[in-house]
């Protein structure tokens, strides 16, 4: 028993000398021999030439933060002073980075097994050239060459430090040139605080932007945008950043904070972001966290855009969006960013664009065939004139406001803008939209628009589009096809019974009507614009109204430019009862022809005969007037309607007066239009089946003529 004692006692007194002698090794060893060594591993591991140019010291420290027997154990912390990194061989600059000073703790059992386990990681002055070339291989992807044996070395990291810093950034696929400059602030910042400064300051550039209106209505709890990222108690900012360059040639400025410690293996450790970025107009904020940063792995901030077009966050998110007017927003993004496709989520939007208000939910995917947005939109009231970029119908004013090249020419009322169907084919979509309001004027509310559109492989669906309007529905389906050149569209469209009180409800003879709107309309177009659509249409057009009246000034108020001069012309600016008026007009190549083109009044008959050139936009057109009786003299002269759409010409023809009694037109020629307008008569409020509109349109099939009979009564 006392003879296995001393062999224990000798085996812990030799155990004790040996460490007593590595630690004198250790502390008295040079450890610059150690640098070409550290330097192949690392380089190895990275797959980049690394170099310590300067000096390699070691400081032995107890690992105070940490539990258990290796908490009593000194563990060497490194400095290497001058530290460089090496580009890969295509790089335009010979140097990644420069570091004046590297200070890291290293971990010993883990060389064991081939493993450098760097636990802390202290940059001191770091300097990073960045650069990405065209086909997109970027200086920031460490990866051993391709041809290389796999290293038996890996490098884990842990919490990455750093001081004040200077990064250059070269991107030749993003077309972007950047200079970062990084400071440590005076003192840390509590991030409830961060937040609270960068929402105001956000919500204060949306209203420079859209108006004061747009600042309110983005503005939501600050409690709830406190709450934003997953922050602790603990996390500060403490260090600033400032850049300055180009983004997609519009010049790019920019400031925010950090924190001071990346952990690059703890998923669960906040690292606190704040930006505040213009590019161009475009202005791009957020506050919040992220995680696994290593990885890009979870982003959790509060978002604001803002700027002159929803279109200009194309090149730098490559979201395919419409063209607006001037826009400000503010949601909850989260986002898990991966290599193989990434998941990008803004949550609880709420915005302004112009005069109207937006939310709703997004979320936008990428990695599949084609990166994809989807969600839904809802609105409570949209301005009309808000629509009108969509498709190129604003200003040109406004145009160069969002920064479109394309002017409207003065001579041209359809809007000559191409769609960007370029864009139609980088991204897929499937998104609803329903809003409560469409607003013209306080006259004219258009109810419940809804459309649920689909943009896959280039090809837009809207389907359907709808609203409510005065009364009665409007429904849509419309497909515009950018795979075929020039693209095609293809219109579906019924209106049904639109009330002509509610259409008009500040129009006083039209309070007490009971007349209804219905119509359909189906064409097929090719063109990249509105105005080359409607220019290569062909289809039919039908519109019935039964039951109304109308007046010059009415029609100018409704912007109908060329019926306020007819009106004006046959009846000066006095209100006229309008017993039916049908329309049946058949396009071939942009050209519509009327089949039929009548209004019946208590005076006369009024048939239009000609076309409309949509493809040049010229009037050719015959108005002619057929008196019931001897009570309207003027109208026995027929008109012409001459020039374009956007400068009409209304004269009187030359020639006789035309005969008094009820007009006639050629029967075979109204038989099948009449035929065609009879399936949208819809019965009247009652009128137990009956309205007008039935009357006229038979005795015109019937016989071809319009009788002097007045409407039919209402049955009460």
């Amino acid at each position: 028993m006392q003879r296995s004692r001393k062999v224990l006692s000798w085996i812990a007194g030799i155990v004790l000398a040996l460490v007593v002698v590595l630690l004198i090794v250790a502390a008295t060893f040079d450890w610059n021999r150690m640098k070409p060594f550290i330097g192949d591993k690392v380089s190895q591991a990275i797959g980049r030439p690394f170099a310590i140019n300067g000096e390699l010291t070691v400081d032995w420290q107890r690992d105070r933060s940490g539990g258990g027997p290796g908490s009593w154990l000194p563990w060497p912390e490194f400095t290497a002073r001058d530290i460089s990194i090496a580009n890969p061989e295509w790089a335009a600059q010979p140097r990644f980075a420069h570091l004046d000073a590297l200070r890291f703790r290293l971990s010993l059992l883990p060389l064991l097994a081939h493993r450098i386990d760097v636990p802390t990681l202290q940059l001191v002055r770091p300097t990073a050239d960045l650069e990405r070339d065209k086909s997109g291989r970027a200086s920031w992807d460490f990866a051993p060459p391709e041809n290389a044996a796999p290293s038996a070395w890996k490098l884990q990291l842990g919490t990455i430090g750093f001081d004040q810093g200077l990064l250059t950034l070269d991107d030749a696929a993003r077309r972007a040139k950047l200079k970062l400059v990084v400071e440590p602030l005076q003192a840390a910042i509590p991030y409830d605080q961060i937040v609270a400064r960068q929402s105001s300051d956000a919500r204060e550039q949306a209203g420079k932007t859209v108006g004061a209106a747009a600042e309110k209505a983005i503005a939501g709890s600050d409690a709830k945008s406190a709450r934003i990222g997953q922050a602790t108690a603990s996390t500060t900012y403490q260090f600033g950043w400032t850049a300055e360059g180009s983004y997609q040639g519009s010049p790019l400025t920019g400031k925010g904070r950090t924190g001071a410690a990346l952990a690059l293996q703890d998923t669960t450790t906040p690292f606190p972001l704040q930006a505040d970025v213009h590019i161009g107009d475009s202005h791009i904020a957020l506050v919040g966290t992220l995680t696994d940063p290593l990885h890009l792995g979870a982003l959790d901030v509060r978002l604001w855009l803002s700027g002159s077009s929803m279109a200009k966050l194309y090149p730098i998110t490559g979201i395919t969006l419409p063209d607006t007017p001037p826009y400000a927003t503010e949601g909850h993004l989260k986002a898990e960013l991966r290599r193989s496709g990434s998941h990008y989520s803004y949550q609880d939007f709420r915005g302004r664009v112009g005069g109207s208000d937006l939310a709703g939910n997004l979320v936008f995917v990428t990695g599949g065939k084609r990166p994809k947005l989807s969600g839904d939109v809802h609105s409570k009231l949209l301005q009309f004139a808000d629509l009108a970029p969509l498709i190129g119908a604003d200003s040109n004013t406004e145009k160069t406001q969002r920064g479109d090249a394309t002017p409207q020419p003065a001579d041209k009322l359809l809007p000559v803008e191409p769609f960007r169907t370029d864009r139609w084919k980088a991204m897929d979509a499937d998104v609803n939209f329903t809003g409560a309001r469409i607003v013209r004027s306080a006259a004219l509310p258009i109810d419940s628009p809804s459309t649920h559109l689909v943009l896959d492989n280039g090809a837009l669906h809207l389907d359907p589009l709808s609203f409510g309007l005065a009364g009665g529905t409007v429904r849509s389906n419309i497909t515009l096809d950018s795979n075929q050149a020039p693209m095609r569209g293809v219109l579906k469209l019924d209106a049904r019974h639109l009330k002509l009180k509610q259409l008009f409800p500040t129009f006083e003879p039209m309070r007490t009507s009971f007349g209804e709107i219905n119509g359909d309309a189906a064409l097929d177009a090719q063109g990249n614009s509105i105005a080359a659509l409607l220019g290569s249409a062909n289809g039919e057009l039908k519109l019935l109204m039964n039951d109304g009246a109308i007046s010059k000034t009415l029609l100018e108020t409704a912007g109908l430019n060329v019926g306020n001069i007819i009106i004006g012309k046959l009846f000066g600016d006095k209100t006229v009862r309008i017993n039916c008026a049908a329309t049946n007009m058949v396009a071939r190549n942009g050209l519509f022809d009327m089949r039929l083109f009548v209004f019946d009044t208590d005076d006369a008959m009024i048939d239009v005969t000609g076309t409309v050139n949509l493809a040049s936009e010229k009037l050719d057109l015959d108005v002619k007037p057929h008196t019931k009786g001897f009570r309207v003299f003027s109208l026995r002269s027929p008109l012409y309607v001459r020039g374009t759409l956007k400068n009409p010409n209304v004269g009187v023809q030359a020639g006789p007066l035309l005969a008094r009694g009820a007009g006639a037109i050629a029967l075979g020629v109204v038989a099948a239009p009449v035929a065609a307008l009879l399936a949208l008569v819809a019965p009247s409020h009652g009128d137990a089946g009956d309205n007008t509109c039935r009357t006229v349109l038979q005795q015109l099939r019937s016989s071809g003529k319009m009788m002097p009979a007045g409407k039919p009564a209402v049955k009460k």
